[in-house]
């Protein structure tokens, strides 16, 4: 059975997690049945391998980048307190792209929650296509900063 894209309508592959058409997050309650997305790369010969895929989200909260620069599934497991987002290299979450400020947003602990602080960007940074400029995180959270789409996943 085909499971609906709620953004862009694309049927896709039942327990999908985001859609294969506009990488759009499918819902939480299909990752809570216990279904997975498989993860591949290319091989030596140049056929699809399977790849393990490491827990990242078992640990703690973590944003993953969507789309956006080719690093779509790229991790940044939130460990510490404050984390640092834009296009200066020493940022903790280093996104290359003209879209994003050198210094654009940071993802900040306060309690038991993490905040999406905006820094003043010039493009403005995006929490579920709504532009802030400071947001409390919830699971399964849509983020953008600049071109890149990422998703917050948290417990």
């Amino acid at each position: 059975m085909a499971q609906h894209c709620p953004e862009c309508g694309f049927a896709n592959a039942d327990g999908a997690n985001y859609c294969q058409r506009c990488g759009a997050f499918m819902s939480i309650s299909e990752t809570a049945t216990g279904a997975s997305t498989a993860s591949f790369r290319i091989g030596e010969a140049g056929e699809f391998e399977e790849a393990p895929i490491r827990p990242v989200s078992a640990r703690g909260a973590v944003l993953v980048i969507r789309a956006g620069g080719g690093r779509a599934g790229e991790a940044f497991p939130l460990e510490r307190p404050r984390l640092t987002v834009g296009r200066r290299p020493d940022s903790d979450v280093f996104l290359d792209d003209v879209t994003v400020s050198r210094d654009h947003a940071v993802v900040v602990k306060r309690g038991e929650h993490y905040y999406l602080d905006d820094c003043g960007s010039l493009n403005g940074t995006y929490v579920n296509r709504r532009r802030i400029d400071s947001q409390r995180l919830s699971d399964g959270d849509e983020l953008q900063i600049g071109k890149y789409k990422l998703a917050f996943l948290g417990h």
